[in-house]
């Protein structure tokens, strides 16, 4: 078969533009509806910290293999296919999170949707950066705050269906058919080729790249933190119910969402620089005010912080990629976006682990010691 990436099968208009958001949104909303289910699966398998993190790590692992493969047969099968196979992994993925209790079977079902989250994650990026360049605009961070747009609906409406009495089975049914709808409304526009050029599916980064890849993964770590670990400390360290923890990723996606949609202007008005100096430190603030505040509606307040202090930081650290002259963009940008995903799919895992041996508000704490690096790293990168 004949790779489908020729840039002259047709040129990416309003149509590709409008199912690139909506397939962003699919994807946020697809990682984000698993959130309020994590005490829930924790309980139900009677897991502690450390084995709920190593089951996390089932996720990463299946999110960071995919995503490779995904460039891959993108390039061969076209955007189209590829993105509406991912979702459907999702959609089989979530009604069974809600409901298996053996350890083999989340093992399993961890994967699996990890799996078709890197596939999403992997593709869409992929067309973003083809209907973008096509267009002659900057719209990338519209893009991604569609995603964020989707991780606030799954979050708070997960929440809300938990909170009206729905049983997560149910909940996670309604989410499949709004994400099954979504998919129906793009797929006819999206992208029937990949990528115009090929390149490694991964590069192992050096120099100035690594650096840069560093910063991605503590940012993308906090992201994976708050989505997979918040509603666990809010409900166990806080006392918040259940059904209600999830309201912690949410706070910390309504403000990253408004981040990204106002990034643009700014990163004009504040300069770059100041983005990551400013932006780490009001992250490591909230993530601390999230922690040790006594209440939990002051947590919501630190997860929001959190969310506003990492919104532009990644957009800007891409930005310095395209600038660096250490390794090619095309080996580049795909090597920072596999560290990136490390730490937001791979990382919580860790975070398990470091709870496990001491305790879930130390972990939390250490990771705002290194969002702190983060904004010391602005200062030395100097974009």
């Amino acid at each position: 078969m004949t790779s489908l990436n020729a840039q002259d099968t047709f040129v990416p208009g309003r149509l590709q533009q409008m199912s690139t958001r909506i397939a962003f949104f699919i994807a946020g909303l697809g990682i984000a509806a698993w959130a309020p289910l994590v005490p829930y699966a924790k309980a139900r398998a009677g897991l502690d910290e450390g084995t709920l993190g190593l089951l996390l790590l089932c996720l990463g692992v299946g999110s960071i293999l995919a995503m490779p493969l995904a460039g891959i047969l993108a390039t061969r099968f076209g955007c189209r296919r590829v993105a509406t196979g991912g979702t459907l992994l999702i959609c089989a993925a979530l009604p069974l999170l809600a409901t298996v209790s053996s350890i083999p079977a989340l093992i399993a079902t961890l994967f699996m949707f990890g799996a078709g989250l890197g596939t999403v994650d992997s593709t869409v990026n992929l067309q973003a950066v083809i209907v973008e360049r096509a267009s002659g605009k900057n719209m990338m961070s519209g893009f991604h705050g569609l995603f964020s747009l989707g991780g606030i609906v799954g979050a708070a409406g997960v929440s809300a269906l938990l909170g009206l009495g729905l049983t997560p089975l149910t909940a996670m049914l309604v989410v499949v058919v709004v994400l099954i709808a979504a998919l129906f409304k793009c797929v006819p526009h999206m992208l029937p080729y990949g990528s115009e050029s090929s390149g490694p599916a991964f590069a192992i980064p050096h120099g100035i790249v690594l650096f840069i890849g560093g910063m991605c993964f503590i940012v993308f770590l906090t992201e994976g933190a708050a989505l997979d670990w918040s509603a666990v400390f809010l409900a166990q360290e806080r006392g918040i119910d259940t059904a209600y923890a999830g309201l912690g990723y949410a706070a910390f996606a309504l403000t990253m969402t408004a981040g990204r949609l106002m990034g643009d202007r700014i990163v004009r008005i504040v300069g770059a620089t100041r983005i990551i100096l400013f932006g780490g430190l009001l992250a490591a603030a909230g993530l601390f005010l999230a922690t040790f505040a006594p209440s939990w509606e002051a947590a919501l307040v630190g997860y929001a912080l959190v969310g506003a202090g990492c919104s532009n930081i990644v957009p800007v650290l891409y930005t310095a990629v395209g600038k660096q002259t250490v390794m090619p963009e095309s080996i580049a940008v795909p090597a920072i976006t596999t560290l990136g995903y490390a730490g937001i799919l791979a990382g919580p895992a860790v975070i398990g682990f470091v709870a496990h041996a001491s305790s879930l508000s130390f972990a939390f704490g250490l990771m705002a010691v290194l969002l702190v690096a983060v904004a010391i790293g602005g200062k030395v990168l100097k974009v």
